[in-house]
């Protein structure tokens, strides 16, 4: 832990979450609480699935969408792999700062950039969408694209803009992880991924909320 004293908010916001999260917290050593938000929060066997490949595969560049507890945990992989940077796209300014907060807490700073993204309208194949905005950030390739937001309440096929407007920024061999994989909305935007870009494949893996682990394969 980073030793400073936390503010009010950012005390309040750390919890000791349910037991599922336990082994996930021991092993990070994060004792003085996450921030779980109960039916918002991604579920702990999605998170340890996350971290387990941060940890084995040590991405340099990480992105996420929507910030929070799967901030927290990256940051502190990347920390133990004393190597690699996360984005995180945030669309609401308090989350954002929240998040920030926390991170600062733990002393993991420095290697994360939560970014104000509020969403705009974007244009993809004759369909109007809301998603995140992209003018601040400067990743140039990613290695690991962690898909958790925006909420699927906001429109029909909420995620699918994720590929569409950052397939350029996807490395070769690049790991994409969507989260809330078993709803019909998330099976429906794979398979319209795959079939408009042959070179990510993707195979869903029977997870508490399911799960769509995705791969660049462009070589």
């Amino acid at each position: 832990m980073s030793g400073m004293s936390p503010d009010k908010k950012t005390l309040e916001s750390l919890v000791h979450p349910p037991a599922s999260y336990l082994t996930l917290v021991n092993q990070l050593a994060l004792d003085a609480g996450i921030p779980y938000v109960d039916q918002w929060s991604a579920c702990a066997d999605f998170l340890e699935l996350i971290v387990d490949h941060v940890l084995q595969a040590k991405p340099a560049t990480l992105l996420e969408c929507g910030s929070g507890l799967t901030t927290l945990v990256l940051a502190r992989a990347c920390q133990l792999n004393g190597t690699g940077h996360l984005y995180s796209l945030e669309n609401g300014e308090q989350y954002a700062q929240r998040s920030r907060d926390v991170l600062e807490f733990y002393g993991l700073s420095d290697y994360v950039t939560v970014l104000h993204a509020p969403l705009i309208n974007y244009s993809i194949n004759q369909q109007n969408y809301q998603w995140y905005s992209l003018a601040a950030l400067s990743a140039a390739k990613v290695d690991l694209f962690i898909i958790d937001g925006p909420p699927g309440f906001i429109q029909k096929h909420s995620r699918y803009p994720a590929l569409p407007l950052l397939h350029a920024k996807l490395a070769d061999d690049c790991r994409i992880f969507l989260d809330d994989a078993r709803r019909d909305d998330e099976l429906e935007i794979v398979s319209l991924w795959q079939q408009q870009f042959d070179d990510c494949h993707f195979e869903y893996l029977e997870l508490e909320r399911g799960c769509n682990q995705g791969k660049i394969r462009r070589q």
